[in-house]
Protein backbone atom coordinates (compact mmCIF):
# COMPACT_ATOMS: atom_id res chain seq x y z
CA UNK A 1 0.00 0.00 0.00
CA UNK A 2 3.36 2.38 1.00
CA UNK A 3 4.14 1.77 -3.13
CA UNK A 4 1.05 2.56 -4.51
CA UNK A 5 0.64 5.94 -2.30
CA UNK A 6 4.05 7.15 -3.02
CA UNK A 7 3.35 6.44 -6.65
CA UNK A 8 0.50 8.12 -6.64
CA UNK A 9 2.03 11.00 -4.79
CA UNK A 10 4.88 11.54 -7.31
CA UNK A 11 2.58 11.39 -10.82
CA UNK A 12 0.24 13.96 -8.97
CA UNK A 13 3.13 16.38 -8.72
CA UNK A 14 4.32 15.73 -11.91
CA UNK A 15 1.04 16.27 -13.35
CA UNK A 16 0.36 19.54 -11.57
CA UNK A 17 3.85 20.82 -13.41
CA UNK A 18 2.71 19.43 -16.80
CA UNK A 19 -0.88 21.57 -16.45
CA UNK A 20 1.02 24.44 -15.42
CA UNK A 21 3.75 24.36 -18.20
CA UNK A 22 1.14 23.26 -20.88
CA UNK A 23 -2.17 25.13 -19.80
CA UNK A 24 -0.96 27.61 -17.06
CA UNK A 25 -2.27 30.84 -18.83
CA UNK A 26 -6.07 29.24 -19.70
CA UNK A 27 -8.98 30.52 -18.16
CA UNK A 28 -10.99 28.00 -15.83
CA UNK A 29 -14.31 28.21 -16.63
CA UNK A 30 -16.85 25.77 -15.09
CA UNK A 31 -20.36 25.43 -15.84
CA UNK A 32 -22.12 27.23 -12.68
CA UNK A 33 -19.17 30.08 -12.53
CA UNK A 34 -19.44 32.58 -9.26
CA UNK A 35 -17.73 35.33 -8.05
CA UNK A 36 -13.76 34.10 -6.56
CA UNK A 37 -14.73 34.44 -2.74
CA UNK A 38 -17.87 32.50 -3.16
CA UNK A 39 -15.32 29.75 -4.61
CA UNK A 40 -13.01 29.93 -2.16
CA UNK A 41 -15.75 29.61 0.13
CA UNK A 42 -17.10 26.58 -1.56
CA UNK A 43 -13.72 25.01 -2.24
CA UNK A 44 -12.83 25.53 2.05
CA UNK A 45 -16.15 24.02 3.71
CA UNK A 46 -16.50 21.49 0.87
CA UNK A 47 -12.69 20.17 1.03
CA UNK A 48 -12.27 19.92 4.52
CA UNK A 49 -14.76 18.39 7.22
CA UNK A 50 -14.87 17.61 11.13
CA UNK A 51 -11.55 16.73 11.67
CA UNK A 52 -10.53 20.37 10.66
CA UNK A 53 -11.49 21.23 14.19
CA UNK A 54 -11.90 18.04 16.46
CA UNK A 55 -8.48 16.28 15.55
CA UNK A 56 -5.96 18.97 16.49
CA UNK A 57 -6.27 18.92 19.91
CA UNK A 58 -6.25 14.93 20.19
CA UNK A 59 -2.84 14.88 17.75
CA UNK A 60 -0.92 17.86 19.18
CA UNK A 61 0.83 15.65 22.30
CA UNK A 62 1.16 12.52 20.07
CA UNK A 63 3.84 14.47 17.51
CA UNK A 64 5.26 15.78 20.60
CA UNK A 65 6.37 12.56 22.22
CA UNK A 66 9.35 11.96 20.39
CA UNK A 67 10.12 8.60 22.46
CA UNK A 68 7.54 6.84 20.59
CA UNK A 69 7.76 8.81 17.53
CA UNK A 70 10.73 9.95 16.74
CA UNK A 71 10.51 10.38 12.85
CA UNK A 72 8.67 13.68 14.13
CA UNK A 73 11.85 14.95 15.34
CA UNK A 74 12.77 17.31 12.40
CA UNK A 75 9.94 20.03 13.12
CA UNK A 76 7.11 21.11 16.36
CA UNK A 77 4.30 19.79 16.91
CA UNK A 78 2.17 22.71 14.76
CA UNK A 79 4.17 22.45 11.30
CA UNK A 80 3.29 18.46 11.21
CA UNK A 81 -0.06 19.17 12.37
CA UNK A 82 -0.05 22.08 9.39
CA UNK A 83 1.91 19.52 7.17
CA UNK A 84 -0.66 16.80 7.34
CA UNK A 85 -3.49 19.15 6.34
CA UNK A 86 -1.99 22.30 4.52
CA UNK A 87 -0.70 23.47 1.08
CA UNK A 88 1.12 20.94 -0.28
CA UNK A 89 -2.28 18.35 -0.51
CA UNK A 90 -4.42 20.92 -1.83
CA UNK A 91 -2.53 20.43 -4.85
CA UNK A 92 -4.47 17.32 -5.37
CA UNK A 93 -7.84 19.32 -5.11
CA UNK A 94 -6.34 21.54 -7.94
CA UNK A 95 -5.38 18.61 -10.05
CA UNK A 96 -8.72 17.51 -9.90
CA UNK A 97 -10.37 20.40 -10.15
CA UNK A 98 -8.29 21.93 -13.69
CA UNK A 99 -9.11 18.04 -14.95
CA UNK A 100 -12.83 18.26 -14.97
CA UNK A 101 -12.98 21.80 -15.76
CA UNK A 102 -11.13 21.68 -18.51
CA UNK A 103 -9.95 18.50 -20.04
CA UNK A 104 -12.81 16.08 -18.53
CA UNK A 105 -15.45 17.47 -21.24
CA UNK A 106 -13.37 16.81 -24.08
CA UNK A 107 -12.02 12.78 -22.76
CA UNK A 108 -15.48 11.53 -21.37
CA UNK A 109 -13.11 9.27 -19.09
CA UNK A 110 -15.42 9.83 -15.74
CA UNK A 111 -18.60 8.55 -18.38
CA UNK A 112 -17.37 5.36 -19.11
CA UNK A 113 -20.00 2.75 -16.77
CA UNK A 114 -17.25 0.66 -14.75
CA UNK A 115 -15.93 4.55 -14.06
CA UNK A 116 -18.56 6.26 -13.53
CA UNK A 117 -19.59 3.17 -11.02
CA UNK A 118 -16.09 2.81 -9.30
CA UNK A 119 -15.90 7.02 -8.83
CA UNK A 120 -19.62 6.75 -6.68
CA UNK A 121 -18.48 4.38 -4.61
CA UNK A 122 -15.60 6.38 -3.83
CA UNK A 123 -17.51 9.42 -3.20
CA UNK A 124 -20.27 7.49 -1.28
CA UNK A 125 -17.69 6.09 1.12
CA UNK A 126 -15.88 9.03 1.45
CA UNK A 127 -19.26 10.43 2.54
CA UNK A 128 -19.85 8.16 5.26
CA UNK A 129 -16.09 8.27 6.48
CA UNK A 130 -17.02 11.81 7.40
CA UNK A 131 -19.74 11.11 9.25
CA UNK A 132 -17.81 8.37 10.66
CA UNK A 133 -15.20 11.16 12.10
CA UNK A 134 -18.04 12.77 13.70
CA UNK A 135 -19.51 10.01 15.18
CA UNK A 136 -15.52 8.78 16.81
CA UNK A 137 -14.36 12.22 17.54
CA UNK A 138 -17.77 13.28 19.90
CA UNK A 139 -16.83 11.59 23.13
CA UNK A 140 -13.75 13.50 23.56
CA UNK A 141 -15.19 16.62 23.10
CA UNK A 142 -18.94 16.15 24.84
CA UNK A 143 -17.63 13.80 27.36
CA UNK A 144 -20.70 15.23 29.71
CA UNK A 145 -23.08 13.12 27.39
CA UNK A 146 -21.03 10.07 28.61
CA UNK A 147 -17.83 9.26 30.02
CA UNK A 148 -15.94 10.99 28.07
CA UNK A 149 -14.32 7.80 26.10
CA UNK A 150 -17.21 5.65 24.37
CA UNK A 151 -20.06 5.86 22.37
CA UNK A 152 -23.73 6.53 23.78
CA UNK A 153 -26.88 6.76 22.05
CA UNK A 154 -27.09 10.44 22.24
CA UNK A 155 -23.84 10.65 20.06
CA UNK A 156 -25.62 8.08 17.66
CA UNK A 157 -28.81 10.64 17.36
CA UNK A 158 -26.51 13.53 16.86
CA UNK A 159 -24.90 11.93 13.44
CA UNK A 160 -28.49 10.77 12.57
CA UNK A 161 -29.59 14.32 12.34
CA UNK A 162 -26.65 15.60 11.07
CA UNK A 163 -26.77 13.05 7.94
CA UNK A 164 -30.70 14.06 7.64
CA UNK A 165 -30.02 17.56 7.86
CA UNK A 166 -27.30 16.88 5.06
CA UNK A 167 -29.61 14.66 2.61
CA UNK A 168 -32.41 17.74 2.61
CA UNK A 169 -30.02 20.23 1.83
CA UNK A 170 -29.05 18.06 -1.05
CA UNK A 171 -32.15 18.80 -2.65
CA UNK A 172 -31.20 21.76 -4.03
CA UNK A 173 -28.16 23.35 -4.94
CA UNK A 174 -29.12 27.03 -3.36
CA UNK A 175 -29.03 25.56 0.47
CA UNK A 176 -25.31 24.36 -0.75
CA UNK A 177 -24.21 27.90 -1.43
CA UNK A 178 -25.91 29.07 1.37
CA UNK A 179 -24.34 26.61 3.35
CA UNK A 180 -20.92 27.18 2.10
CA UNK A 181 -20.74 30.82 2.70
CA UNK A 182 -22.63 30.58 6.19
CA UNK A 183 -19.98 27.68 7.32
CA UNK A 184 -16.92 29.84 6.45
CA UNK A 185 -18.41 32.86 8.27
CA UNK A 186 -19.21 29.99 11.46
CA UNK A 187 -15.32 29.54 10.89
CA UNK A 188 -13.97 32.66 10.98
CA UNK A 189 -16.57 33.42 14.07
CA UNK A 190 -15.22 30.33 15.30
CA UNK A 191 -11.47 31.76 15.26
CA UNK A 192 -12.07 35.34 16.82
CA UNK A 193 -13.56 34.10 19.83
CA UNK A 194 -11.44 31.12 21.06
CA UNK A 195 -8.84 34.10 19.92
CA UNK A 196 -10.94 36.40 22.31
CA UNK A 197 -10.79 33.58 24.63
CA UNK A 198 -7.18 33.47 24.69
CA UNK A 199 -6.22 37.14 25.27
CA UNK A 200 -8.47 37.80 27.91
CA UNK A 201 -6.56 35.26 30.23
CA UNK A 202 -3.81 37.02 32.71
CA UNK A 203 -0.47 37.15 31.10
CA UNK A 204 -1.98 36.54 27.07
CA UNK A 205 -0.79 38.96 24.87
CA UNK A 206 -0.82 39.17 21.07
CA UNK A 207 2.66 38.47 20.70
CA UNK A 208 2.52 34.99 22.28
CA UNK A 209 -0.16 34.50 19.51
CA UNK A 210 2.42 35.67 16.49
CA UNK A 211 5.30 33.78 18.28
CA UNK A 212 2.85 30.07 17.92
CA UNK A 213 1.63 31.15 14.43
CA UNK A 214 5.56 31.56 13.51
CA UNK A 215 6.11 27.88 14.08
CA UNK A 216 3.91 27.05 11.19
CA UNK A 217 6.49 28.33 9.20
CA UNK A 218 9.41 25.76 10.07
CA UNK A 219 6.85 23.51 7.45
CA UNK A 220 7.98 25.20 4.63
CA UNK A 221 11.80 25.00 5.61
CA UNK A 222 10.91 21.13 5.92
CA UNK A 223 8.50 20.57 3.21
CA UNK A 224 10.16 18.00 1.11
CA UNK A 225 9.86 15.67 4.22
CA UNK A 226 6.25 16.11 3.86
CA UNK A 227 5.88 14.71 0.25
CA UNK A 228 5.93 10.92 0.82
CA UNK A 229 4.59 9.45 4.10
CA UNK A 230 6.56 9.69 7.41
CA UNK A 231 4.92 6.91 8.82
CA UNK A 232 1.55 4.72 8.99
CA UNK A 233 -0.44 7.71 10.47
CA UNK A 234 0.60 10.09 7.78
CA UNK A 235 0.06 7.57 5.25
CA UNK A 236 -4.16 7.31 6.28
CA UNK A 237 -3.77 11.02 6.42
CA UNK A 238 -2.38 10.80 2.31
CA UNK A 239 -4.65 8.33 1.57
CA UNK A 240 -7.99 10.39 2.72
CA UNK A 241 -6.68 13.19 0.82
CA UNK A 242 -6.67 10.91 -2.33
CA UNK A 243 -10.21 9.46 -1.25
CA UNK A 244 -10.90 13.61 -1.28
CA UNK A 245 -9.29 13.94 -4.35
CA UNK A 246 -11.47 12.97 -7.34
CA UNK A 247 -15.49 14.25 -6.24
CA UNK A 248 -13.71 17.48 -4.41
CA UNK A 249 -12.23 18.19 -8.49
CA UNK A 250 -15.42 17.20 -9.95
CA UNK A 251 -17.77 19.46 -7.37
CA UNK A 252 -15.84 22.60 -7.40
CA UNK A 253 -14.67 23.02 -11.54
CA UNK A 254 -18.53 23.75 -11.96
CA UNK A 255 -17.89 27.07 -10.16
CA UNK A 256 -14.70 28.08 -11.23
CA UNK A 257 -15.26 32.00 -12.45
CA UNK A 258 -12.91 32.68 -14.60
CA UNK A 259 -8.88 32.26 -12.47
CA UNK A 260 -6.07 31.51 -14.43
CA UNK A 261 -5.04 27.94 -14.26
CA UNK A 262 -1.60 29.33 -12.48
CA UNK A 263 -4.45 32.08 -10.08
CA UNK A 264 -6.26 28.81 -9.35
CA UNK A 265 -3.82 26.83 -8.61
CA UNK A 266 -2.57 29.96 -5.89
CA UNK A 267 -5.97 30.46 -4.57
CA UNK A 268 -6.39 26.77 -3.90
CA UNK A 269 -3.02 26.15 -2.17
CA UNK A 270 -2.80 29.80 0.10
CA UNK A 271 -6.38 30.84 0.53
CA UNK A 272 -7.53 27.42 2.60
CA UNK A 273 -3.34 26.98 3.92
CA UNK A 274 -3.87 30.53 6.15
CA UNK A 275 -7.25 30.03 7.45
CA UNK A 276 -5.65 26.40 8.59
CA UNK A 277 -2.76 27.81 10.22
CA UNK A 278 -4.62 30.51 11.60
CA UNK A 279 -6.83 27.90 13.47
CA UNK A 280 -4.34 25.36 14.11
CA UNK A 281 -2.33 28.04 16.11
CA UNK A 282 -4.93 29.01 18.06
CA UNK A 283 -5.41 25.25 19.15
CA UNK A 284 -1.80 24.91 20.06
CA UNK A 285 -1.75 28.03 21.69
CA UNK A 286 -4.16 26.82 24.24
CA UNK A 287 -2.60 23.39 24.69
CA UNK A 288 0.71 24.81 24.80
CA UNK A 289 -0.58 27.33 27.55
CA UNK A 290 -2.77 24.78 29.09
CA UNK A 291 -5.82 26.48 28.68
CA UNK A 292 -9.24 24.80 29.01
CA UNK A 293 -11.70 24.28 26.12
CA UNK A 294 -13.91 22.14 27.88
CA UNK A 295 -17.44 23.17 27.71
CA UNK A 296 -18.35 26.31 26.07
CA UNK A 297 -15.61 26.00 23.89
CA UNK A 298 -16.00 22.43 22.74
CA UNK A 299 -19.41 22.51 22.31
CA UNK A 300 -18.42 25.70 19.84
CA UNK A 301 -16.29 23.34 18.24
CA UNK A 302 -19.18 20.83 17.79
CA UNK A 303 -21.51 23.18 16.37
CA UNK A 304 -18.97 24.37 13.29
CA UNK A 305 -17.89 20.54 12.98
CA UNK A 306 -21.07 19.60 12.79
CA UNK A 307 -22.25 22.83 10.12
CA UNK A 308 -18.82 21.34 8.23
CA UNK A 309 -19.93 17.89 8.22
CA UNK A 310 -23.60 18.96 6.69
CA UNK A 311 -21.64 20.93 3.72
CA UNK A 312 -19.54 18.57 3.02
CA UNK A 313 -22.00 15.97 2.88
CA UNK A 314 -24.55 17.87 0.81
CA UNK A 315 -22.15 18.60 -1.49
CA UNK A 316 -21.04 15.08 -2.17
CA UNK A 317 -24.47 13.84 -1.72
CA UNK A 318 -25.82 15.85 -4.36
CA UNK A 319 -22.58 14.87 -6.67
CA UNK A 320 -23.46 11.19 -6.48
CA UNK A 321 -26.97 11.60 -6.97
CA UNK A 322 -26.31 13.55 -10.10
CA UNK A 323 -24.10 11.37 -10.99
CA UNK A 324 -26.43 7.93 -10.84
CA UNK A 325 -29.10 9.99 -12.43
CA UNK A 326 -30.67 9.38 -8.15
CA UNK A 327 -32.21 12.51 -8.38
CA UNK A 328 -35.23 13.90 -6.97
CA UNK A 329 -37.23 14.75 -10.22
CA UNK A 330 -36.42 10.96 -10.66
CA UNK A 331 -37.07 9.28 -7.40
CA UNK A 332 -39.52 12.28 -5.55
CA UNK A 333 -38.62 13.80 -2.75
CA UNK A 334 -39.41 11.04 -0.31
CA UNK A 335 -37.23 8.53 -1.73
CA UNK A 336 -34.80 10.36 -2.39
CA UNK A 337 -34.34 11.68 1.07
CA UNK A 338 -35.03 7.82 2.42
CA UNK A 339 -32.62 6.15 0.52
CA UNK A 340 -29.97 8.52 0.78
CA UNK A 341 -30.12 8.56 4.49
CA UNK A 342 -30.10 4.66 4.85
CA UNK A 343 -27.43 4.41 2.30
CA UNK A 344 -25.43 6.81 4.67
CA UNK A 345 -26.67 5.24 7.97
CA UNK A 346 -25.31 2.22 7.18
CA UNK A 347 -21.97 3.13 5.37
CA UNK A 348 -21.30 4.90 8.67
CA UNK A 349 -21.75 1.78 11.05
CA UNK A 350 -19.79 -0.05 8.67
CA UNK A 351 -16.76 2.33 9.14
CA UNK A 352 -17.41 2.55 13.17
CA UNK A 353 -17.27 -1.50 13.67
CA UNK A 354 -14.49 -1.52 10.74
CA UNK A 355 -15.73 -3.21 7.72
CA UNK A 356 -14.54 -0.33 5.64
CA UNK A 357 -11.68 1.73 5.66
CA UNK A 358 -10.66 4.82 4.20
CA UNK A 359 -7.12 3.87 2.98
CA UNK A 360 -9.20 1.40 0.53
CA UNK A 361 -10.93 3.90 -1.16
CA UNK A 362 -8.12 6.15 -1.46
CA UNK A 363 -6.42 3.42 -3.43
CA UNK A 364 -9.17 2.84 -5.76
CA UNK A 365 -8.85 6.81 -6.36
CA UNK A 366 -4.97 6.39 -7.07
CA UNK A 367 -6.02 3.33 -9.49
CA UNK A 368 -8.70 5.97 -11.36
CA UNK A 369 -5.54 8.30 -11.72
CA UNK A 370 -3.54 6.03 -13.64
CA UNK A 371 -6.04 4.67 -15.46
CA UNK A 372 -7.36 8.17 -16.83
CA UNK A 373 -3.94 8.50 -17.70
CA UNK A 374 -3.58 5.88 -19.32
CA UNK A 375 -6.38 6.05 -21.38
CA UNK A 376 -5.66 9.77 -22.40
CA UNK A 377 -2.56 8.47 -24.04
CA UNK A 378 -4.40 5.61 -25.82
CA UNK A 379 -7.59 7.26 -26.86
CA UNK A 380 -7.49 10.52 -26.36
CA UNK A 381 -3.40 12.02 -26.83
CA UNK A 382 -4.69 14.47 -29.50
CA UNK A 383 -7.93 15.40 -28.27
CA UNK A 384 -6.26 16.74 -25.00
CA UNK A 385 -3.05 17.96 -26.57
CA UNK A 386 -4.62 20.45 -28.55
CA UNK A 387 -6.48 21.98 -25.61
CA UNK A 388 -6.45 25.59 -25.14
CA UNK A 389 -9.39 26.62 -23.10
CA UNK A 390 -11.97 25.81 -21.26
CA UNK A 391 -15.08 24.19 -22.79
CA UNK A 392 -16.75 26.95 -25.61
CA UNK A 393 -19.98 26.55 -24.00
CA UNK A 394 -18.88 27.58 -20.41
CA UNK A 395 -17.15 29.81 -21.96
CA UNK A 396 -20.82 31.60 -23.55
CA UNK A 397 -22.12 31.14 -20.15
CA UNK A 398 -19.02 33.01 -18.35
CA UNK A 399 -19.56 36.22 -20.92
CA UNK A 400 -23.68 36.46 -20.65
CA UNK A 401 -22.94 36.68 -16.72
CA UNK A 402 -20.01 39.46 -17.36
CA UNK A 403 -22.67 41.35 -19.48
CA UNK A 404 -25.23 41.19 -16.99
CA UNK A 405 -23.17 41.96 -14.48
Amino acid sequence: MTALLSAGILFTFAAIALVLYKWGNVRCIGVTPVRTFTFIAILFTSGLDVGLIMFPLTEFAGYADLATSAEYAFTNPLAIEFGFWGFLIWGFYFLTCFYFCVIEPRVGFFEQPLVKLVNNIVIIGTCAFTAYLLLSNLPWYLPELGDGESLVAGFYLIVFAVIAVSVYSSTSLRYVRILSLGTSWLFIGLIALMLGGAFLTDGAGIGEFVATFALVGDYFGNIHRFVLPLNDYHEFYLYWWFSWSIMIGQFTARFVGGLRTWQLLAAMLSFPSVAIATWFSVLYYYHGNGLETAGFYNWAMVVVGITMVINSLDSLIRLYTDNLNLTVPRLGKVRYLLGNLTAMCVLTLLFQFGSLQIQWVGALVIGLFFACFGYILVKKFEQVRSIDSSPAENRIDFRKIEWAN
